[in-house]
């Protein structure tokens, strides 16, 4: 059995840029970076919130977006930066390893969606934090990332979850093959209604719009999601609530807009913050 690594340098918090190399248990040799922020005194019972970057493994950036939301709002910030050598491109981070580059469907325990329980259960561990709950913030990659390991069963423990400006989504249809559907995995109509009852809110700036960006998916499948992010985030939550429909269930997801803001990480966190904390405080 792997030895937990140290995470206690996370705690102290004493200096609000302070990060820490981070090998998860069942990948040793692909290291993370944990970015950390909180209240000015470290206290074990502050809500923990996970952090998600976007397409440029920027998590020192998304760390500081939250460094005032974490000291105002009493919230434990952790940042998890992939870094792209050791997590290359979206098969290892948006889409969680599901699959090979061969599209040959990797064992569960090779997911890298386990990393973020798994952390939580070290910190835990170690006595940096008594919760039983945590919540997830994901910004564009890291939305997708967010809402598709919710997708999978990775929610039991999670309180509050925000998927915002995701390029794309995996849509609660088991006719549409992954990562776009759900079909062709694990899901079934079973797991799909567990899927629609978990309150996930799924964010979207008005102003994000822009096409031409470079890492803007513009293929076919992508577009039948809507031609903008802001479309897409609509659409993602009209496709749960007609897989709902269909199922004889209630949707509890939810969309919000944010006015005024486009494709911009701080943006987005600082407008996700408020309900976040709200939803920590008030469990777990």
């Amino acid at each position: 059995m792997s030895v937990a690594q140290p995470l206690t340098d996370l705690a102290p918090l004493a200096d609000p840029h302070a990060s820490l190399p981070y090998q998860d248990p069942l990948f040793p040799e692909r290291t993370l970076v944990l970015h950390a922020a909180g209240p000015v005194r470290h206290r074990p019972d502050a809500p923990v919130l996970f952090v998600h970057h976007g397409v440029a493994r920027n998590g020192r950036d998304y760390r500081d977006y939250w460094i005032d939301h974490a000291r105002d709002l009493g919230l434990f910030v952790v940042s998890i930066e992939f870094p792209e050598a050791t997590f290359p491109e979206y098969l290892w981070y948006n889409f969680g390893n599901l699959h090979a580059k061969d599209g040959i469907p990797n064992p569960r325990e090779a997911w890298s969606f386990g990393i973020i329980p798994r952390l939580f259960d070290a910190m835990r561990a170690q006595g940096l934090t008594t919760r039983e709950t945590y919540g997830q913030f994901g910004h564009s990659a890291g939305g997708q990332l967010v809402h598709r390991m919710l997708s999978f069963g990775y929610r039991d423990r999670v309180a509050v979850a925000v998927s915002a400006n995701a390029g794309t989504y995996a849509m609660p249809d088991l006719d549409i093959p992954w990562p776009f559907g759900l079909g062709e995995t694990e899901v079934t109509p079973d797991r799909l209604r567990d899927i629609l009852a978990f309150p996930m809110t799924i964010m979207a700036g008005t102003e994000d719009t822009k096409t031409t960006g470079r890492f803007f998916p513009k293929g076919p499948r992508s577009n039948r999601q809507g031609a903008t992010r802001y479309e897409r985030a609509h659409s993602y939550l009209r496709a749960g609530q007609a897989a709902a429909e269909a199922l004889g269930v209630t949707c509890a997801w939810r969309v919000i807009d944010v006015p005024g803001v486009g494709h911009q990480g701080r943006g987005m966190s600082d407008a996700a913050a408020p309900l976040i904390a709200e939803r920590l405080h008030a469990g777990g």
